[in-house]
């Protein structure tokens, strides 16, 4: 699938996404910096300091006609190979320095060698949780044998628990069989003993312990967030997040799904890749609150289909086509053991049900966080992501559909985007009379027209998903954009020729970040998707105004709702009803870690849903279509009045 031999190698970054074409022979860490590629160096690219690490990307890249080999850059040479010795290379790592181009290649520039850091937003929110967890500490002291006694030491732990708990027929986990005497030794036949779901030991310490713990873990298709929890307590004691390292094989989930149907291995590759992520993140939230893997009894999953799919270990390739069929759309209890996850060994997995093909465990867990059906009126719910899963109801009924919006909202297809890190552009004020713009950025509260700005910002490295919505909204209430999402002509030097079209230039600096006329259309796609969706399952319900809006997320957590009203992203409703529902995935899936018989009741919930596909939906098109002018289906007064009353809103 590579190009012609005699055209210069097209290389690509990621996570980033970003592209070009060098002659032979040039260094990736130069073409990194040619591209504006985050990649850290110091000593001037002289092998020493070893930041500038990467990793080729090894397949065959459909979306980006590239077949990747570890032959598509220069071989080690001497410089690298003492760097090795001298100071240590991971196996499968590169010195981009030193890596030189050959042919066509896919390069990943991994965190670790990232001077901007990725921040993942993704933080545990407050949440009424009724604390019953399916695991309990149950401390007791088992009788010393006897020589007239054939009972076995298991069986005395079992009276034990019968005579002081009340726990009857119980069974345990082989591990517990083999390390138990060992332990009743350690202990003086004092011993802690957790018991899951009142009937079965699956795990057993020295001595008395009153706090054990589990993980409530959200898997997206970006990010993967993990929240350590105090079973008993229901406090969260540590919390961590990191990308999802499958973005090397794949922005978007159908990108995932093609690398795997055309790369032999490719399955296992996307399978190990997760799960190292959620073991790196186990040690890390483990660390950060002094806790011992060992006292990990219990993790709960929530993620789309493909990524629930992979964290199990089950091929997601029948959801790369219609009728996008889950291999199970039931809940999943297993020994976490089974899929390589590093807790205790007799700990489980409990991975919440899916909903539909493409409305995965994900929007089960905002289902169990929102219960829109115990509020009046219909409720919209957004979770906002590269493929947004809608959910729409009242006390009578609940509609499920997803929409495929992208990854414009997180910064991919953007000309200037990025994802969310110190330096990105996340506020844009524009005046509607100059057309000079404002922002902020991550990691400084000050506003660049401030006159301490560039003294705490170094440097404005690009803008993320929050920042498009609103310098699209901006232009658009300024007058730059018309309701089509035309960029006009102006007198204001803001506003420049960009090959045919306009662009605007929010920030001319280095790198300079123009909003090009692609940028608006790539909004504009994405948001109509999102609009589309919405409007189809409310036409479902039969109704045409929804009472409630809840944006749910790591981009829905920080988009100005008022902003989504403006650009049309979601559909009419009074502004005040419409908020911000945070990481609502990992809120669900904290209950169900917390909250045994919401596991029942998520369950019933999700077989009673109504899923509507998109795919098959022809109403949907039409709704795309209405949905692409800015709000969305408008005429130009209706849309001239949004824009008055965006302006109010904003000022």
């Amino acid at each position: 699938m590579s190009r012609a031999p005699d055209t210069d190698p097209m290389i690509v970054f990621m996570p980033s996404g970003k592209r070009g074409q060098f002659p032979r022979g040039t260094a990736v860490l130069e073409a990194a910096r040619s591209l504006g590629v985050d990649i850290d160096s110091v000593c001037g690219g002289r092998a020493m300091c070893g930041r500038c690490q990467v990793e080729v990307a090894e397949g065959e890249f459909a979306k980006h006609g590239i077949n990747s080999t570890t032959d598509s850059v220069s071989g080690q040479g001497e410089t690298e190979e003492r760097f090795r010795e001298r100071r240590g290379l991971g196996e499968t790592r590169r010195l981009s320095c030193q890596a030189t181009l050959v042919s066509d290649v896919v390069i990943d520039v991994p965190a670790s060698s990232q001077v901007h850091h990725q921040v993942v937003r993704k933080p545990h929110e407050d949440h009424d949780i009724a604390i019953d967890p399916v695991v309990h500490a149950h401390f007791v002291e088992v009788p010393q044998p006897e020589l007239d006694e054939a009972l076995g030491d298991l069986e005395r732990l079992y009276g034990a628990l019968a005579a002081e708990w009340d726990l009857h027929d119980l069974t345990c986990e082989p591990a517990v069989v083999r390390d138990l005497q060992a332990v009743l030794a350690a202990g003086k036949r004092q011993v802690t003993v957790a018991v899951r779901h009142g009937s079965h030991v699956i795990a057993v310490w020295p001595d008395f312990r009153d706090k054990l713990y589990g993980i409530a873990f959200d898997v997206g298709s970006t990010t993967v967030a993990a929240h350590l929890c105090d079973l008993a307590s229901g406090e969260v004691v540590a919390s961590a997040g990191s990308m999802n390292p499958q973005i090397r094989y794949g922005e978007d989930l159908m990108s995932r799904v093609s690398y795997i149907m055309m790369n032999p291995g490719g399955e296992g590759k996307l399978i190990d890749a997760v799960r190292e992520a959620m073991n790196d993140l186990i040690g890390e939230v483990a660390a950060e609150a002094g806790v011992d893997v060992t006292d990990i009894v219990e993790i709960t999953v929530v993620g789309n289909p493909i990524m629930q799919h992979l964290v199990l270990g089950i091929s997601p390739v029948e959801l790369g086509t219609a009728p996008f069929a889950l291999a199970t759309d039931s809940s999943v209890d297993l020994r976490a053991s089974d899929i390589g996850l590093m807790i205790n060994a007799g700990g489980h997995v409990y991975a919440l049900p899916c909903i539909a093909g493409h409305v995965g465990a994900d929007a089960a867990g905002v289902l169990l966080a929102e219960a829109p059906q115990r509020h009046d009126g219909v409720s919209l719910i957004v979770d906002v992501g590269t493929n947004a899963e809608i959910l729409l109801g009242d006390a009578g009924a609940l509609l499920a559909a997803s929409s495929p919006t992208g990854p414009a909202f997180e910064g991919a297809q953007i000309s200037g985007g990025q994802r969310a890190a110190p330096g990105a552009i996340e506020r844009v004020r524009i005046d509607k009379e100059s057309h000079e713009p404002r922002f902020k950025v991550i990691g400084c509260d000050l506003w660049s027209d401030d006159p301490d700005f560039a003294d705490e910002v170094k440097q404005v490295t690009g803008i993320c998903g929050s920042g498009i919505i609103e310098v699209v909204a901006e232009m658009f209430l300024a007058g730059i954009l018309d309701a089509n999402g035309k960029i006009n002509e102006s007198t204001s030097s803001r506003v420049v020729e960009d090959g045919r079209t306009m662009a605007y230039v929010l920030h001319d600096g280095d790198p300079s970040i123009h909003i090009t006329q692609n940028d608006v259309r790539a909004i504009q796609l994405a948001k109509a998707a999102l609009h589309a969706g919405a409007r189809l399952l409310m036409e479902h319900h039969g109704v045409e105004k929804v009472d409630r809006i809840r944006l749910a997320g790591a981009f829905g957590a920080h988009i100005d709702v008022k902003y989504a009203m403006v650009l049309g992203l979601i559909p009419e409703c009074n502004l005040d009803q419409v908020s911000s529902a945070g990481n609502a995935a990992g809120t669900g899936a904290r209950i169900a870690l917390l909250e045994k018989a919401s596991r029942d009741r998520i369950e019933q919930q999700v077989r009673n849903v109504i899923k509507i596909e998109t795919a098959v939906e022809p109403r949907f098109q039409e709704h795309f279509v209405a949905a692409m002018a800015i709000p969305g289906g408008e005429t130009a007064k209706t849309s001239n009045s949004r824009r008055r009353r965006g302006r109010r809103a904003r000022s």
